[in-house]
C-alpha cells in the first residue's frame, strides 16, 4: 500500500471532485440528511477554496495506489501561519494510516509556505478528526475566527524540516 501526495491546482477536476465529495459529507452530516445537489453547489460557491494556491496556499491529492483517495487545503493566514482546512479521505480509504500521512504532508507544504505554526478549526460531531488531530500533536488553543461552525480550535508548531542526511 503506497500513499503519495501532490499539490494540485483547485480547480483540476480531481481537486473539484473531492471538494464536492468532502462538502456533501460534512453537510449531510451536519444537517443529519442527504443535502440536495443544489444546496451542493451553493455551499461549494459559499465555501470556496480558489485562494488555496501559492503563495496564498495549497491544496494536495492524496492517492493510495495510485487511485484517488483523499485531500487537505491550505491557506496561509499570517507570514508565519497557515490554516489547514478540507481535511478529507473517502470512506473506503479510511484505517488505512492515509489521515496522519496526508496531515504530515500538508505540514510539509506549509513549512514551505514559510509557515512554522499550523493551525485549524472544527465541529462538535468531527470526533474522529478531533482524536487524529490530538494524536498527531495539535494542542488546543483559544478561539481565532467567528465561523458559526467551528467548535474547536487546535494548533501546532512546526519545527522546520530536517534536511536529508548525505
Amino acid at each position: 500500500m503506497t500513499w503519495s501526495f501532490e499539490v494540485t491546482p483547485v480547480d483540476h477536476p480531481d481537486a473539484a471532485q473531492l471538494l464536492r465529495e468532502y462538502l456533501d459529507e460534512i453537510a449531510s452530516r451536519y444537517y443529519e440528511r442527504q443535502v440536495t445537489e443544489e444546496e451542493l453547489d451553493v455551499l461549494l460557491e459559499e465555501n470556496h477554496s480558489r485562494d488555496m494556491v501559492p503563495p496564498t496556499g495549497a491544496f494536495l491529492l492524496a492517492r493510495r495506489d495510485r487511485v484517488l483517495a483523499g485531500c487537505a487545503g491550505l491557506r496561509v493566514v499570517a507570514p508565519d501561519t497557515a490554516e489547514l482546512k478540507r481535511v478529507f479521505l473517502r470512506k473506503s480509504e479510511r484505517g488505512k494510516g492515509g489521515a496522519a500521512l496526508l496531515v504530515a504532508a500538508a505540514e510539509d507544504v506549509a513549512r514551505g509556505l514559510g509557515a512554522t505554526l499550523i493551525r485549524l478549526d472544527t465541529r462538535d460531531d468531527l470526533v474522529e478528526a478531533r482524536a487524529l488531530y490530538a494524536r498527531l500533536g495539535y494542542e488546543t488553543v483559544e478561539p481565532f475566527n467567528d465561523d458559526p461552525y467551528a467548535h474547536h480550535y487546535f494548533a501546532k508548531s512546526l519545527a522546520p524540516a530536517v534536511p536529508d542526511r548525505v
